[in-house]
């Protein structure tokens, strides 16, 4: 139940806040007052689009709450699948301020995106409008309004349809996907059968380039290294280096024993002397060992060309090219088996298709005992709401050959209002007026069906007058009997058939205009009820034909067994 409204700064309203109640709640005004900006309001709370031209002007943001009380369980339970938790009263708290270049949404004190903000507003009511009436004419939405009817029967096997359209189309995908001819699949195999063979061939080990990229480079210089080492060599053995400090450890060791510092010298280059032996010998040894074949460098190039070139076209480590070779070799598998396995996936399509059949057909049968027990409860609405000679029926036709996840059905809805007239398609013949009674009509059929408890009706009036009008009145007056019904109307027979009546009207101040929506006094009804009569000055005898209205609204509740 929608407990209250608060608004700041929007359009024409600068602050406004209103309680509502249970039953009806009728809104009325002169027409340009601002009725759609307070509805309008309660939309963009919910997440309807709003940008910076709805802010008042002056204001830096608008700003709008929602206080609604949840009883329902259902309801409860679905809140919490969208991580929303009522306080401990079931009170939820929405707000929704809107800035220049963004809004902020927030429920229960948590700010949320609007994507989640909408999914929560749909739980919590329904707004029908002109645009709701004409969604009714579109056949997805007949198709979806007969499953909600039938929702107990029709939602596990929805589910089960989708499951099976969903198996049965990745299966089909998959046929068409590895749909290939012989000379095509030949081809595939010899050019994967070339580059596995290629690949094994090669026989590649993790580190092999880098060791052999180590002995090119050595190969490569070969002068250059066996040069240097042998000058090197020469320059540090017998008749260079090594004599001289030969003699310089003799000439230093001759005075040793008399000045310790001078010992410790002798010490250092008899290491020196002796680093230098050991260095010699080891750069003999290597000058010795160095060897050059020409034969083994080409080998080395010709290795480094066959890694280079698997790296080239399969990948960039040793690793990659193995991965690449077992794609390869589960590809040339798969192709092998290539008619075997058409097979099979033929069996398994052929098998998945008779079980979305089935789902369809079950799902159809379903849908068509929905739609005799809604059209019957459609028929006896309407003419609750003065179709006088209405037939109203609903069509299943099922399209075996395009099944989809929600069936293969066409839902459309037939009406007749006149007789001898054959049925015909809702959109073909319901006027807006014709719409409006039928949108009505609808949820009067649902009423104990679904799990929200308000609704909105915002030009619920549309073209229709007299008699109809107190059918009509009526029939919102025993809908408002288990739910909340807010409704914007023009008609006085509707206004009277109120339980709380609220008045927006549009001010004009020195420099700036006000939208102000205020709570009735059954006094003040009463004068808003004349004018909605038709009187130009508000005088007794249009004040009595009011209160005479609203008596003969309380006797249709009373005869109904409808409260205030």
């Amino acid at each position: 139940m929608l407990l209250s409204l608060h608004v700041k700064n929007l359009a024409l309203i600068e602050e406004e806040e209103v309680n509502f109640t249970d039953g009806l709640n009728i809104l009325t005004g002169e027409t340009g007052a601002g009725k759609s900006i307070i509805i309008g309001s309660i939309n963009m709370a919910l997440g309807a689009r709003a940008d910076r031209s709805v802010i008042r002007t002056g204001a830096e943001y608008a700003l709008i709450e929602l206080t609604f009380s949840v009883d329902h369980e259902r309801q409860l339970d679905k809140l919490r699948e969208l991580d929303i938790t009522p306080d401990e009263e079931n009170i939820i708290l929405i707000k929704r301020k809107i800035l220049p270049t963004r809004s902020i949404c927030s429920i229960c004190g948590e700010t949320v995106p609007l994507k989640q903000l909408r999914e929560v507003g749909e739980l919590l009511i329904d707004i029908y409008g002109q645009r709701e009436n004409q969604r009714l004419l579109q056949k997805d939405a007949q198709r979806r309004t007969v499953d909600s009817y039938g929702e107990a029967a029709t939602a596990p096997l929805l589910a089960q349809t989708a499951a099976a359209y969903k198996t049965w189309k990745k299966l089909s995908d998959e046929w068409e996907q590895d749909d290939m001819d012989e000379s095509a699949r030949l081809r595939e195999m010899d050019l994967l059968t070339y580059e596995a063979d290629e690949i094994e061939a090669a026989a590649l080990r993790e580190g092999e380039e880098e060791e052999l990229a180590k002995e090119q480079r050595i190969l490569g210089s070969f002068r250059k290294i066996s040069e240097a080492a042998g000058n090197a060599c020469r320059m540090t053995s017998e008749g260079g280096a090594a004599d001289m400090i030969g003699r310089a450890c003799r000439e230093l060791s001759s005075a040793s024993g008399v000045d310790d510092q001078l010992d410790a010298l002798v010490d250092q280059l008899s290491e020196i002397d002796s680093l230098l032996s050991d260095f010699n010998r080891s750069l003999t040894d290597y000058v010795e060992g160095l060897s050059f074949d020409p034969g083994r460098l080409q080998e080395i190039e010709d290795r480094l060309d066959v890694i280079r070139r698997c790296e080239d076209k399969y990948g960039a480590t040793v690793p990659d090219i193995m991965q690449a070779l077992e794609k390869r070799l589960e590809r040339i598998e798969f192709l092998r088996a290539y008619e075997t396995r058409r097979k099979q996936l033929s069996a398994q399509i052929d098998k998945s298709r008779q079980t979305l059949e089935k789902a369809c057909t079950e799902l159809s049968e379903a849908r068509k005992k929905a739609a005799a027990e809604f059209a019957a409860g459609m028929k006896e609405a309407l003419l609750d709401l003065n179709f006088l000679r209405v037939e109203f029926a609903i069509e299943v036709e099922p399209d075996r050959a395009h099944p989809g996840p929600e069936g293969w059905d066409h839902v459309s809805m037939h009406i007749s209002m006149n007789p001898g007239e054959p049925l015909r398609p809702l959109e073909q013949i319901a006027s807006g007026g014709e719409l409006s009674r039928i949108m009505l009509a609808l949820k009067t059929v649902f009423a104990g069906k679904d799990d929200i408890y308000s609704f909105i009706f915002d030009e619920i009036d549309t073209g229709i007058s007299g008699q109809t009008a107190w059918k009509v009145s009526g029939k919102m007056g025993r809908l408002a009997r288990d739910h909340q019904i807010l409704c914007i109307t023009h008609l006085p027979q509707i206004a009277a058939m109120q339980d709380s009546h609220y008045l927006i009207e549009k001010e004009a101040g020195d420099d700036r205009t006000a939208t102000h929506i205020y709570r009735l006094s059954p006094q003040d009804s009463d004068r808003e009820l004349a004018r909605l009569l038709g009187a130009g000055e508000i005088t007794p005898a249009a004040l009595e034909n009011a209160r005479e209205m609203k008596q003969n609204a309380a006797q249709e509740k009373g005869a109904a067994g409808i409260t205030s």
